[in-house]
């Protein structure tokens, strides 16, 4: 039986643990808690006093500054947290809260989980690759296109709390990140190593596969060399875009086919640093992906003809072009955590379902067609599909387009920002502006919105208001303006697809 050590943390508060190692990492041994709340994970090796400070620093001034905020209990679920520093037999360690359920698998691998993962941690990298998900994920663990939409967003969004507090990850990974496509939840976790510039350098540079360009590059030079480049804010933004990416397409944004040097250390060092090419480059094709040396499983994503980035939508295609194109070599082109944030929640709003049951992903970013079809399986959109583009007015102004759009499908909601151009869908929002205010349903061949809350609702087509509790029928070219107040927008449907 684990014998259990009670002990108080450098902050005054009481802990304890069970003395049987749960888990090894690189550097720690974890315990569990005797309730299992939370962990204390112990560093092996001794840590200089810098490194205590800097524990210190994260666990009180850090952690204050970011959880004692306006919307500070939003960050609880995407941040693992360390709440301490505790001291025991020379061992300097962390007291950490333990990973939520969701974020453990329940199912694990295919053939009755032969790889033995169930009860794991539902570690980023089994869903970041095709042959992952498809060889030996088992089909309920991985979830849905518009769930990993959600992921990113939730990534980029704890990303842009730590750079906004000055502060950079250092090994923004699928290593670090926990993941559950089957609900949209993301977890930042290792957060005791986390860089502040000019005071804590970093501890580590990374892992292979997301290491900046830059860092790669000049790895040979000495530590406290100038021109060495270690990670920084900067950094992180490059690894934020190589997640997004394998989250949405399931393959490596650099890793193609063009070899650099016939040694292979030496080609690995030039193919993710010095002559990093991204794989979709619109003008050297010389690193595309050669489809006759991928396995079957890796299909069809690694077929970037058949799935392009463009598939993810405008708003992330220009992300995308910016961070894999000039952001390679120069990190001031790199788009920043806000930005992936803003671009991400706009597709997420255009995305309906696919109607075919057999398509893996299920839902896919309309792109402004006619006609639309669902891009992975290639099934034609059959009826009528609602799209609602969005126009607000400036200080009195005549209304002018928001270039926003949200896609109806059945039991779609509208939400105040949907509502209002000045409310935006981020930890700040009220609990008033997280609840819905209407709803889309198609009856008997008719699409309509249905008022929840719109008390200035009005039907500008017809000139009649839409009460509370009362509906208005979709119909093309139909204007509705949602709210009076500043702000207020005016929403006019666009009828995609053909009538049945």
């Amino acid at each position: 039986m684990s014998r259990v050590i009670q002990l108080k943390t450098l902050q005054g508060d009481a802990v304890a643990y069970a003395d049987t190692i749960i888990g090894a990492g690189g550097m720690k041994d974890v315990y569990f808690s005797p309730d299992k709340s939370y962990v204390v994970a112990f560093f092996r090796d001794p840590q200089a006093p810098a490194a205590r400070d800097r524990l210190r620093v994260i666990c009180e001034d850090y952690r204050q500054g970011i959880f004692n905020q306006a919307g500070g209990d939003y960050w609880r679920d995407v941040y693992c947290w360390p709440t301490g520093v505790v001291e025991h037999e020379g061992r300097i360690g962390v007291v950490v809260p333990a990973y939520p359920k969701h974020f453990f698998f329940e199912h694990g691998s295919t053939n009755n989980d032969m790889l033995n993962i169930r009860g794991q941690e539902k570690q980023g990298k089994w869903f970041a690759s095709a042959k992952n998900q498809n060889r030996y994920l088992d089909p309920r663990e991985r979830g849905n296109w518009l769930n990993y939409l959600r992921v990113c967003i939730r990534i980029s969004r704890a990303t842009r709390r730590l750079h906004a507090a000055g502060l950079a990850h250092s090994d923004l990974s699928y290593k670090n990140v926990l993941v559950d496509p089957c609900t949209g939840q993301a977890c930042l976790i290792d957060l005791d190593g986390l860089v502040v510039p000019g005071k804590y350098p970093p501890e580590v540079v990374g892992t292979p596969d997301f290491i900046a360009p830059e860092v790669v590059a000049t790895s040979h030079l000495p530590k406290d060399s100038p021109q060495r480049k270690l990670p920084s804010i900067a950094t992180d933004r490059h690894a934020l875009a190589v997640l997004i990416y394998m989250y949405l397409l399931y393959r490596h944004p650099l890793r193609g086919g063009k070899v650099h040097d016939p040694d292979p250390n030496r080609d690995e060092t030039l193919a993710m640093g010095e002559r990093a090419l991204f794989i979709e480059h619109p003008s050297d094709p010389s690193n595309r992906i050669r489809l006759n040396e991928v396995s079957p499983a890796e299909l069809p994503w690694a077929d970037i003809a058949k799935l392009p980035y463009a598939i993810t939508g405008p708003y992330l295609s220009g992300l995308f072009e910016r961070a894999f194109q000039a952001g390679l070599q120069d990190a001031n082109a790199r788009p920043t955590a806000e930005d992936w944030e803003f671009g991400l929640g706009r597709p997420a709003d255009l995305v309906p379902p696919g109607q075919n049951s057999g398509c893996t992903p299920g839902w896919y970013v309309f792109d402004n067609r006619r006609a639309p079809k669902c891009p992975f399986c290639g099934t034609p959109y059959t009826g009528l599909l609602p799209v609602i583009n969005f126009y607000s007015s400036r200080r009195g102004d005549a209304f002018r387009s928001d270039d926003y759009r949200l896609m109806v499908y059945t039991n779609q909601s509208l939400f105040p920002w949907h509502v209002n151009r000045h409310v935006t869908p981020n930890e700040k929002m009220t609990s008033a502006q997280k609840q819905r205010v209407g709803y889309f349903v198609f009856h008997q061949g008719t699409w309509w919105l249905v008022n929840e809350n719109l008390p200035q609702c009005r039907d500008v087509t017809a000139k009649q208001d839409v009460p509370i509790g009362g509906r208005v029928a979709l119909q093309d070219g139909l204007q509705l303006l949602l709210s009076r107040e500043d702000g207020g927008r005016l929403a006019m449907v666009q009828m995609a697809g053909k009538p049945q």
